[in-house]
This record gives C-alpha cells, sequence and structure tokens, in this order.
C-alpha cells in the first residue's frame, strides 16, 4: 500500500477560489499606480512582465527567483533594487489586501488542511513563486489557512526558490527541501501544464481540480484522479491513494 508522506497543494483556484484572468486584471493597474511616483506606468508593467518571464525561464540554480526578477527588472532600466524592492514591497504591505475581494474562500480547504496535519502528512503549499511570500501569505489568510495556524513545511515564495512551475527543477526542489521521494507526495491542482504534468512525468501521484467542463488533453500523462478539492478529501479519508 502507497504510504502518502506528503501533500503538495496549489493555492489559487485549488485551496482559494481565485479566477486569475479576474485577479490580474485588478492587480495590474493596483500595482502599477502605487508605482507611478517612481517607475511611469506605460514602462512598469512591460518590465514587470518581462522580469517575471525572466523567473519563470531560470535555469541558473545559484539564483533565486527573487534575484532573477531584481536582476532583469533594474539592469534593464538603470533602477537601483534598494530603492525600488522596498518600495513595491510596502505595496504588499498597504494595498495588496484589496484584492481579497476577487477571491472566494473554500471551506472544506481548512478541514482538508487540518486533516493532512492531523495525519502528520508534511504540507506544501506549491503555488507557482512569482510573488513575493508576503502576497502568498495573504492568500493563505484570505483562505482561511493562514500560516499563522498551520505550520507548513514549505510555503513556496519567489524569495526561496530557484524554479518556477512548469518545470520539473521546481518539483524536485520541493521534495528535496522535505526530504520526500517522489512516490510517497501528491501533487494537487487546478493547471493541467503547471500542476499535473510535470508532476506526473517526475513520479508523483497527481490530483487535478479541472475547471467547469475541463477535460483531460489527449496524451501520455494521466493524473491519479481528478474531481473537486471536497471528492479528494474523501478519498484521501477512504485510504486513497493505493496501488
Amino acid at each position: 500500500m502507497t504510504v502518502l508522506q506528503a501533500i503538495l497543494f496549489d493555492l489559487d483556484d485549488t485551496l482559494l477560489g481565485n479566477d486569475m484572468n479576474l485577479f490580474l486584471q485588478n492587480y495590474f493597474p493596483l500595482l502599477s499606480a502605487y508605482a507611478r511616483p517612481i517607475i511611469e506606468e506605460e514602462r512598469f508593467l512591460p518590465e514587470l512582465m518581462h522580469a517575471t518571464q525572466a523567473m519563470i525561464n531560470n535555469d541558473d540554480r545559484s539564483m533565486t527567483n527573487r534575484d532573477v526578477f531584481w536582476r532583469v527588472f533594474c539592469e534593464r532600466n538603470g533602477w537601483q533594487r534598494e530603492k525600488v524592492e522596498p518600495f513595491l514591497a510596502t505595496f504588499y504591505e498597504e494595498q495588496f489586501g484589496q484584492l481579497k475581494t476577487t477571491t472566494e474562500r473554500r471551506p472544506v480547504a481548512r478541514e482538508l488542511v487540518r486533516w493532512c496535519f492531523e495525519r502528520e502528512l508534511k504540507v506544501v503549499v506549491a503555488t507557482n513563486p512569482l510573488f513575493p511570500r508576503r502576497a502568498i501569505e495573504q492568500r493563505l489568510s484570505w483562505a482561511g489557512i493562514g500560516i499563522d495556524e498551520f505550520p507548513y513545511d514549505l510555503v513556496t515564495a519567489y524569495e526561496n526558490m530557484h524554479s518556477a512551475k512548469p518545470h520539473s527543477a521546481y518539483y524536485h526542489e520541493i521534495l528535496s527541501a522535505v526530504n520526500v521521494e517522489p512516490n510517497h507526495a501528491l501533487m494537487v491542482g487546478d493547471d493541467w501544464a503547471n500542476d499535473v504534468v510535470p508532476a506526473n512525468r517526475i513520479g508523483l501521484y497527481t490530483y487535478w481540480i479541472p475547471p467547469s467542463s475541463a477535460t483531460a488533453p489527449d496524451g501520455d500523462v494521466k493524473p491519479n484522479g481528478q474531481g473537486q478539492l471536497e471528492e479528494l478529501f474523501q478519498q484521501l479519508q477512504a485510504g486513497w491513494p493505493a496501488p
């Protein structure tokens, strides 16, 4: 019988109801307006996206995603990191919380996370590490599963990761950090390309939470299970996954 030792949860549209298209439609204007005193708005967003893509493409495991972002963001534009980074960090303390209204709490998430800890599973918040940790901590709080209540073994953020989804290196880095082999870990997420495919290909169990009416693409990747978060909870309580 499979001995599950760790469970990796994606955050947005998995533990937290958060349509990323709607979220980003509100996030980008809010952040751009905040940055306007030091960076002209028409320039800020393209540079932000360019530096974010650099994090996604990064294959230099000696650099955190954070360092990749700020190197690209500042070197291309002659900005000083020691001035711009603290300025933008204040945004996440003072204004990011306005975006809570675009999200929806999923009550079962709290029950499920608590159940995992009660079973002494290692619990990882495996969200794409393109945001500062403070932004991720707030979204966990909006989901009712904040870091003040649950001692997560790892919360992936741009400060502590050297890779990003959909690269397999991201999942290898997580497993190394929590000291668990792939065949003893389960990845749960809504994004086929980011969550299911790379985790499945390196040997993790995978559970897909598909968007409404979505069907799995044809191909060699097959999730071990799929359904909504409530169904996953029921299956775990019944002893899944088992060979």
